[in-house]
């Protein structure tokens, strides 16, 4: 072998030391914090991230439960009650009452490239602590959750993912835990996504402190629609599409409103709204009992209307 073949050899052996020694040194450090979930017969994994023994993992994980069990690396049982659930993020928090268990911080995920190594961390199929390792596939993007609504800052990765690694870690390269793990596409490979860091802390702060993530809502159910384009110009709208009021719940705040069935709601506060989804994005705490503009087309025309939203239950 030439020196310069010889040369090439040892330098890529030694990023391949390098990038293997990463992904050890991420799970050593992270791993230990790593748990399984418990429930019946049904289960995932969850990461304890604060030192009074708060665990992150997945609502579909824990849904309808008031307590489950956490296993530890170990191998050691503790029990764990449930603080909060939010099935609209697919997060809940649960609570080991036990001291001086290994706790990592969630991470920043505002600051991930495309291409950044990504470790899932978690249980599958009951091969408890297993490690997968990929790249960050996509940021931003948008996935349906159980309960219907839509999550938004999704990380996608094809660091692999099985049934039980839900509401475990992922992980980068230096051990910061960026996203919780939470979904697969099926029959896809490499198709698998997490909910950002970002999403995680918030709404992890927010079941802690009230054991739900408060919400506002008006009552209407509504489909997406299209606005016809003549209408549209004509209005200077900056929408092609809407939300088309298909029911208005009674003495709900649409209903105080005035907002009636076949009503196309195309704006909400100062922002346009294209569908239910956007929708449901300004439905936030903020605007519980506060006085809000609705802008809809009746008959052809458009309407601004003032809705009080309530505190969704």
């Amino acid at each position: 072998m030439s020196a310069e073949a010889t040369r090439r050899t040892s330098s890529d052996a030694e990023l391949l030391d390098a990038y293997s020694s990463a992904v050890t040194q991420a799970i050593e450090t992270v791993g230990p914090a790593v748990v399984r979930v418990e429930r019946g017969q049904s289960g995932g994994s969850g990461v304890i991230f604060a030192p009074d023994g708060f665990v992150l993992t997945n609502s579909h994980v824990v849904q309808g439960s008031d307590r489950c069990a956490v296993r530890m690396p170990d191998g050691t049982r503790l029990r764990a009650d449930v603080v909060g659930d939010d099935p609209h993020t697919d997060l809940a928090v649960l609570r080991v009452s036990e001291s001086s268990l290994p706790w990592v911080p969630i991470g920043d995920s505002r600051t991930l490239k495309v291409g950044q190594i990504a470790i899932a961390i978690g249980n599958p199929f009951g091969f408890d602590h297993s490690a997968t390792a990929g790249i960050i596939s996509g940021l931003g993007r948008s996935l349906r959750a159980r309960s219907g609504r839509l999550m938004d800052d999704i990380i996608q990765t094809d660091a692999a993912l099985n049934p039980g690694n839900s509401g475990g870690p992922l992980v980068t390269s230096r051990a910061e835990v960026i996203g919780i793990n939470t979904a697969v596409v099926v029959p896809a490979q490499g198709l698998c996504f997490a909910v950002a860091a970002t999403t995680a802390r918030f709404v992890a702060s927010r079941l802690i402190a009230d054991g739900r993530v408060r919400r506002s809502y008006i009552g209407v159910g509504g489909q997406d629609a299209a606005v016809p384009r003549p209408l549209a110009r004509q209005l200077g709208l900056a929408v092609q599409s809407a939300v088309r009021v298909v029911s208005v719940e009674p003495s709900s705040p649409a209903a105080t409103a005035g907002l009636k069935e076949g009503d196309l709601i195309v704006g909400f506060g100062e922002a346009a709204i294209p569908g239910v989804d956007a929708l449901h994005r300004h439905l936030i705490a903020d605007l519980i009992r506060m006085p809000t503009p609705v802008t809809i087309l009746r008959s052809g025309a458009r309407r601004r209307l003032t809705v009080v939203p309530d505190e969704s239950r």
